[in-house]
């Protein structure tokens, strides 16, 4: 009894976490979760994958057996108790019980046992008889159902055990054997499918069905550990349009999914919603989530030197494009709507907070009682790998952001899925793009338009001629350093921090602090002069000298400091998009879900039965004297307490002539 107590408790743990903790989510999620470590023990303990663990189907396995095995030894013993009256036993014996009284009945033996029995039945005691040549005995008992309580309790745990053995995944791992398939672990679409693809006579499966919109699908994919296998649907369902609705926040309120249902009996359609399966043929059809069905999107290829000619492609999600020099491009998600609280924070500026992501530059501490939320529109998600296989991932939203009173479009990269994004905050021009910043970063890689612009401001800033070309000498050493154009030695390659260290370096600390104000008041002149003329190269007006500019410059000086640090030479911008949606549906056959259920009513019966029903058993014992009869009650209780000495009392004056 306290092992299978001992197990039962280690099976309730294990569900609180299958039941707390997302099951069968990419390692990934768990690494950003808990660490590399802790998600690596958790791994090795098979907590990602209670249910279909081999400790906890060996435990499930074990309790069957055993509880099984106790339900048939003690059933035959339950039955004869039941039917047993314990009419058989001896007057003398009645003494030893603890609740024991006699009384003396005037009366005669026949009488007596007459008025008693009529007492006691009404008060539910239904008594069987036994005569005997010194007396008559009476018996009686209450609440025998308390013994089917025992076999309804353990026949739930029995029950339960084997539904959650039918709807494991020791069912589908004995239907690969059987059908001789192969767990598919490679990565990308299955090659072959019939290798990994079981018949729809599995009796137990429980996988996730894509469906894009206008498309019609009739294999479920079932993961499990180290790979996953597909599972083929007696029927086809197609997808013919998705519904989503959102709050005004942009947050989605409701989402649904009209579908066609086709099997060898004809179509009917159907709507699919949360909360709201489609139950068919004893298979349940659930609105799980929705992901992108390959939609269209077009790209703009901005190139962030002077080489290279602006492009416009497009692709579509999920899919590579192949680009010149090897390296592929491979969209893997388009959103097109961002909720993103821009709550108040610490500091001078501000952050987008996003569920998966921060921004570089911005502070984490925000206020957790207030919150704004805003929709700042779609937002793309891509790779760009190189020859060597290696991949950089990058998020881009499509439209600018107010932050800071400034309007910056938001572009973040990350080395790996395990890392954040960290975003550069590229200011908006006059006209609301990026290629005011982008005409400016490419005159500030062109060597040429450096010293031009050099020039132009020494020109601007000083009256006298020999002055000038030591002003232009360093306003081109300035803006070297900060397009990483001139080599430096164990720094940073380029930016604001390579220029701080080239103060550090060659001006004693004294002069330090002036410098650097003389330095970024010629740094700030320069980059001004290098705009106008990448302007007036490219036909563009120049807006007024006002605040709206002044912002820009500065907030373009920040970007085009920190852009040194971002990894791509091109920058694939979001100019379009044709959505397309797709539903993700889970697809179950669980036909222990109904033992389940029998099983956890079973159990409550059971419980009950035994915690607030108490079996009671009496006994009179009518024996003749000289005085009349001589009356013996014993009452007996596998329960002592308080309520059985009360109804003892009871009884005892029940009992009185």
């Amino acid at each position: 009894m306290r092992f299978a107590i001992t197990l039962l408790s280690v099976l309730c743990i294990a569900s609180v976490i299958g039941t707390v903790l997302r099951q069968r989510e990419p390692l990934n999620n768990y690494i950003n979760a808990f660490g590399p470590f802790w998600a690596e023990a958790f791994g090795q303990l098979d907590l990602f994958t209670v249910y279909s663990a081999p400790w906890f189907l060996l435990i499930l396995a074990f309790l069957v057996l055993s509880t099984s095995l106790c339900i048939l030894r003690h059933t035959p013993k339950i039955i004869r108790d039941w039917q047993d009256a314990k009419l058989k036993v001896r007057a003398e014996s009645l003494k030893a019980h603890h609740h024991h009284v006699a009384v003396q009945w005037p009366g005669e033996l026949s009488a007596t046992r007459k008025a008693l029995a009529e007492r006691l039945a009404l008060q539910g005691w239904s008594c069987q008889a036994d005569e005997r040549a010194q007396g008559h005995l009476l018996a009686s008992r209450k609440g025998r159902v308390h013994k089917l309580g025992y076999l309804a309790a353990h026949s739930a745990i029995v029950l339960v055990c084997v539904g959650g053995l039918l709807d494991g995944d020791l069912i589908v791992r004995l239907a690969m054997k059987l059908q001789g398939k192969e767990l598919f672990t490679g990565s990308g679409s299955v090659t072959e499918p019939d290798r990994h693809r079981l018949d729809d006579r599995n009796p137990s499966f429980r996988g996730n069905l894509f469906v894009p919109e206008g498309q019609r699908n009739d294999s479920a994919v079932l993961p499990l550990p180290g790979g996953l296998v597909l599972q083929k649907l007696p029927f086809e369902l197609e997808l013919k349009r998705f519904v989503v609705e959102h709050y005004e926040t942009g947050m989605p309120k409701r989402f649904a999914s009209d579908v066609i249902l086709r099997d060898s009996h004809g179509a009917k359609e159907a709507r699919i919603e949360v909360n709201k399966p489609l139950i068919h043929n004893g298979i349940a059809i659930y609105q799980s989530s929705f992901d992108d069905g390959g939609s269209q999107v077009e790209l703009r290829a901005e190139p962030l030197t002077a080489a290279g000619p602006v492009e416009s492609l497009e692709a579509t999600v999920g899919t590579a494009v192949v680009r010149p020099g090897q390296e592929r491009l491979e969209v893997t998600e388009l959103r097109t709507i961002n909720v993103e609280d821009f709550a108040q924070v610490k500091g001078a500026s501000e952050a987008a907070s996003t569920p998966k992501s921060g921004l570089s530059g911005g502070s984490a501490a925000k206020d957790p009682n207030r919150k704004t939320l805003r929709n700042i529109g779609p937002s793309i998600t891509y790779r760009v790998r190189d020859a060597a296989g290696q991949a950089k991932e990058y998020h881009h939203y499509m439209q600018p952001v107010e932050m800071s009173g400034q309007w910056v479009f938001l572009t973040g990269v990350r080395e790996s899925a395990n890392a954040e994004f960290q975003y550069l905050r590229i200011p908006a021009d006059e006209a609301g793009s990026l290629q005011g910043w982008l005409r400016l970063r490419r005159a500030l890689h062109d060597p040429a338009a450096r010293q031009s612009a050099a020039a132009a401001y020494a020109q601007a800033a000083s009256q006298r001629e020999d002055l000038r070309p030591q002003l232009a000498a360093t306003a081109a050493k300035a803006l070297a350093l900060l397009a990483a154009a001139e080599p430096v030695t164990d720094g940073p390659p380029g930016g604001l921090p390579a220029l701080s260290q080239f103060i550090e370096k060659t001006v004693p600390e004294a002069e330090r602090e002036r410098v650097s104000t003389v330095m970024l008041r010629v740094l700030t002149g320069a980059l001004t002069e290098l705009d106008l003329q990448s302007r007036q190269a490219a036909g563009v007006s120049t807006p007024a000298e006002d605040e709206a500019r002044q912002a820009f410059l500065t907030q373009a000086l920040l970007s085009l400091s920190d852009s040194v640090f971002y990894p791509g030479s091109t920058l694939y911008t979001l100019q379009g998009f044709n959505q397309r949606q797709a539903s993700v549906f889970q697809v179950t056959r669980a036909p222990g879900q109904k033992l389940v259920y029998l099983g956890a009513v079973l159990l409550m019966l059971g419980v009950f039965a035994m915690l607030y029903l108490r079996e009671r058993r009496l006994w009179v014992w009518l024996e003749p004297s000289a005085a009349g009869t001589q009356v013996q009650l014993a009452y007996s209780s596998p329960r002592q307490g308080s309520d059985t000495d009360a109804e003892f009392e009871r009884l005892k004056t029940l009992i009185q002539p």
